[in-house]
This record gives structure tokens, sequence and C-alpha cells, in this order.
């Protein structure tokens, strides 16, 4: 890829994402539009679409790495039935009948088997865009279209196999089958290892050496490294970096590999929409508009009729459930560019069928997005009318996000993280030091290396979902700097923070964080309880002393934020505070009361 293309494509991407996203088309037809506008078809600025695509497929690969990071296998476990029931019926159910349909317009049988199993795949790096944007991954509907999409990714395995014994005449079966299955079995078994012993301690000494950059060259290294290993023994790239995801989302690193990946992921991505784009035939859609036009529509309408009567009654999913996922995947994917592609190579179908099945996969790919605005439209109307006793819907099987961030797991962090736990409350730690990691997993708590003053960490972590932050961090510009990036993007999460001394809490306080406690100040004051006690005052009347004193330095403290820079105004109002406590010892004498 040259300058000039990276420059026309970033061009593309800046006019046409943000003019659909304000039309609320969503950001992938505006990759598609800007493909089409400087295509060969549009512009012809860009002509080579099929090299930007390879490139692009590399952001298919990063997004299911980032899924697998977000599926650990206990949940990947939950996932068997809607995959393999529900996928597999959705693929069989939606592939029978189309090569049947292919079959009655006249295609030779192996041509009509590859069209019909090649359309029932749906994109999957377009449905998971979808649902992201709209923040529905963890939903009912966003959990059954990743089953669905999960199994579709599966299927491409044989179905690539398949396509060469669909050929004219057919051929045998491939010697050394076994083989090769053999090594894809030990291949796979590998980076299972490797998973589990090698990349751990690797990013350890990352994380010792604290350099950002290497850390991410680590992460990118480990995603492209499994990807293509799962592809040089046959299988996909995606399906490659989904395992990889998925091994690493119980590591203690998954939020950084989760923030190191993400701007790549959304460029890439972008850049594989867009070669989708480029790839239109327009001079076929202008050559015969009621061809394409009528099979991208009757494709998308039989194939969201299918997926939502396999989800509605092989499957039993909610009425509106399966007429979501229906419309979500009506249209064809990626993956059906290759398949039909490599039909042609073997002589299953010929050059203008390949043409046109592309044609109407790239249309249905750019109706979704309005197919779904109109379907939520529609349900939102009426979802007004509907019975205000209606039941509440499920639990979302604990895929919420924590409703605590902690900070810092040093000894400060610890005792929060305890008293959370012990009250089985829900929470997340980030921590930088790996010994207070290691610490962490000894004692059963989910802590993530992460460095908190790095705003993509505090998203991965998913603090924008959270309601609490808790500053355990010794460190006072950083505490300063997280709590001001905090109230700047998160300023729905109430912060709480530790602080050393009364000027940082000070600060603390003017950048917006509710709560601020010292190191030693609350244990100073019951050091200072003893020592009354000690000296033989009543454990009544010590306990009141210090409970009147914490009462007043909090109307302090917030008087101090106003003369926080003038050190005599501050000297003036401490003293001040002193003569204050000491007229209410001497008007409530040896019984002090509230």
């Amino acid at each position: 890829m040259t300058l000039q293309t990276l420059m026309i494509m970033l061009a593309a991407t800046v006019l046409a994402v943000p003019l659909c996203k304000r039309l609320g088309l969503g950001a992938v037809l505006g990759y598609l539009a800007g493909g089409v506008l400087i295509g060969p078809w549009g512009l012809g600025l860009i002509r080579d679409a099929e090299a930007i695509l390879h490139i692009g497929e590399f952001g298919v690969v990063m997004l299911l790495f980032l899924i697998g990071l977000e599926l650990q296998p206990s949940r990947l476990w939950a996932l068997r039935r809607p995959v393999f029931v529900l996928g597999g019926a959705q693929v069989l159910a939606t592939g029978l009948a189309l090569a049947g349909t292919a079959a009655w317009l006249g295609l030779a049988p192996g041509g009509a088997i590859l069209v019909g199993f090649g359309l029932s795949l749906s994109s999957t790096a377009f449905v998971l865009q979808l649902l992201a944007e709209k923040g529905q991954l963890t939903t009912q509907h966003g959990r059954e279209s990743f089953a669905i999409l999960l199994f579709q990714d599966l299927a491409v395995i044989p179905l690539l196999a398949l396509v060469p014994l669909l050929a004219p005449g057919g051929v045998d079966a491939p010697d050394g089958a076994g083989l090769r299955a053999l090594i894809a079995a030990a291949v796979v078994g590998a980076v299972v290892l490797a998973s589990r012993y090698l990349t751990p301690r690797l990013f350890q000494l990352i994380a010792a050496a604290r350099s950002h950059e290497a850390s991410t060259a680590a992460t990118l290294l480990l995603v492209f490294a499994t990807a293509f290993a799962i592809e040089a023994v046959g299988l996909s790239m995606s399906l490659g970096a989904f395992l990889a995801g998925v091994l690493f989302s119980d590591s203690e690193f998954r939020h950084e590999l989760e923030a190191n990946i993400e701007p790549f992921k959304g460029l890439l991505l972008g850049f594989f929409f867009i070669a989708v784009g480029m790839s239109a035939n327009l001079g076929l859609l202008a050559g015969e508009p009621e061809t394409v036009l009528g099979l991208t529509l009757a494709l998308m309408a039989f194939k969201a009729a299918i997926v939502t009567g396999v989800a509605r009654f092989a499957y039993g999913s909610a009425p509106r459930t399966a007429r979501h996922v229906g419309v979500l995947l009506a249209q064809g994917g990626e993956f059906a560019f290759v398949l039909f592609g490599l039909g042609l190579e073997q002589g299953v179908i010929d050059a203008a069928t390949r043409d046109l099945l592309v044609m109407a996969v790239t249309a249905s790919m750019a109706l979704t997005p309005l197919a779904l605005v109109l379907f939520e439209a529609h349900a939102a109307r009426l979802s007004r009318h509907a019975d205000a006793h209606a039941p509440a819907p499920a639990p979302d099987d604990g895929h919420a996000a924590p409703p605590v961030v902690i900070a810092g797991y040093g000894r400060f962090g610890r005792n929060v993280a305890r008293v959370l736990a012990l009250k089985q409350i829900p929470f997340t730690v980030l921590e930088r030091e790996l010994d207070n990691i290691e610490l962490g997993k000894r004692l059963g708590r989910r802590v993530y290396f992460g460095d908190v003053s790095r705003f993509d960490i505090l998203r991965a972590a998913q603090l924008g979902q959270a309601k609490l932050l808790v500053l355990a961090i010794d460190n006072e510009e950083v505490s300063l700097s997280v709590a001001a990036m905090v109230r700047r993007h998160f300023p729905q999460v109430a912060v709480l923070s530790r602080s050393r001394n009364l000027r940082h809490s000070l600060r603390l306080l003017g950048q917006g964080v509710q709560t601020v406690n010292s190191d030693t100040y609350l244990a100073s004051l019951q050091m200072a309880e003893s020592v009354l006690t000690a000296l033989g005052t009543g454990a009544d009347e010590a306990g009141g002393v210090i409970d009147q004193i914490r009462q007043l330095d909090a109307r302090m403290i917030a008087r101090m934020q106003a003369v926080q820079h003038d050190e005599q105004a501050l000297i003036a109002l401490l003293r001040g505070a002193d003569d204050e406590m000491a007229t209410w010892l001497t008007q409530h004498g040896a019984h002090p009361s509230e």
C-alpha cells in the first residue's frame, strides 16, 4: 500500500463515516460508501481492491481476538448449546433451502450446493461491528447472533474442503487428510501450551521493563503468530485469533492486551469495509439493476425468514429476539467472496454467476444497517404500546460490568477489595506491580495488569459501565491526573480516592473526587482515642471527642478548598478549627455529646 493510497482511504473515512453516523446509519455503512466513492466504479482513485481487502482482513482477525478475550472458557462452555444447536440448525436449514432454490433456478447440483451454503454465511465482522456500535453484544439477540456467527466460522473449514469435490466430475479425497488433521490438532495443542506457560512469562518480563511500545508489539506478535500458525494447517486466521483471545481471557494481562489491540482493530476493520465497497461491481448494477436488487432483496428476506424461524422454533428464542437475529444475519458474508472465488477456479460456477453473487452479497451488507434502523424503529413503536406490566427481562447471565473498579492493589486497595469480596460485590482491580498481582492471585482476587493513567486501559476495564472508581494508588500526580481524566471522559462515575496529605486531599476534591481518605488520618485519630482512654478518659467521652473532631475537620476541608493556594489563610483556618474545638470541649465539659 502506497502513502497516496493510505491518504485517500483515510480521507474517505474522515468524510463518509461521520456523515453516515450523523444520519443514524452507522460507521459500517460509512466505510462501504467511502469505498464505493474511491473505488474503480466511483472516482477511480484506487483500483486494487483485492490488496486492500487482504490488509483489512487483519482487522477481522483483531476483532475476533478481542471477542475471544471477552469469553472466558467457562462462558464459552456455557455457549455450547447456542453455538452448535442454533448455529448448526441455521447453517443447515439456510444452506439446504438456498441450495434447493438455486437448483430450481437452473444451477447444476454442485453449483447449487456451493451457492446455497456460501450464502448461508453472514458477515462476522459486519454484524459484530454493528452490535458493538450499539452496545448490544451482551444482549440476548447479540449473544445468539454471535453463537451463530461462531458456528459459521467453524463451518467455513469443511466448506472450503468441499469445493473441489463439487467440481464437474468430482475429485477423490486428498491424500494425507488424516495426517494433516493430526498436524492441525498438534498446532492447536502447541498454541494452548504456549498460552499457558510461555506467553505469560514473556508479558511479565515486558511489564517489568515498563515499555508500552514493547507491550504493544508483543500483543500484535501474539495475535498474528497464532493466526498464521492456525492458518498454516488449513484453518482460518479468524478462528486462530479467536482461540488466542479465549486462552488469554483469564489472564491478568487481559485489559492490557485489549487496550493495545483496540486502535489497530478499528482502523484495519474500517479498511476491510472500504475494500468491500471498492469491490462492488456498479457496472453490473447499472446494467442489470432489476436482477441485482431483486436477488439482494430476495436473499435478505429469504434468509431473515429462515434465521427467525430457526431461532424461534428450533431454539426457543423469544419472538422479538428471533426477529432481531434474523434482521442482523440477513446479509451475505465475507467468506462468500472466498468460496465463490474458489468455486470459479474449480469450475463449479461461472464468472457471470460469481460476479452477480458477489454484487448481491455486497449490496446486502450495504442494506443491512438500513434494515436494522427500520426494524428497531418499528420495534420501538410496538414497545410503546406494549403492556406496562410486562415481566422484567432475565438477568444478563453475569455479563454486566462490575460496579466497582479499584486502581491499585497495595495495602490500601487490598483492604477495599477484601471488604467488597466479603460482601460479594463484583469488582475489577488494575495494578502495575507484578508482585501485587501475584499476591492477588494467591488470595483468589481477579487482579489485572494495567496502567490506570491510560484512558484505553480504563475503557477496556469497562469503567464507563461502573458506578465507582476507587483510586488506591499512592502517587499524588498520577491520582490527580486519573481523577481529571475520569471527570472528563466518564463524568457519570463517582471517584473515591486515597490521599497522602491535606494538600493532596484539597487538590483531589478540586478534580471532582467525591470522597477522600488520607492514609494516616483515621489511624491517627484512632490512636489519639486510645491515648485518651489510656490516660483515664472514659471510652464514651473519648469516642465523642474523636467524632466531633471528624465532623469539624469535614467542615473545615470544605472551607479550605477556596483558599488552598494561600498558605497563610490555610494556617488561619487550621488555628480557627483548634479554637472552635476548644470552645466545644469547654461547653460540653467532661460529658461531650453530639
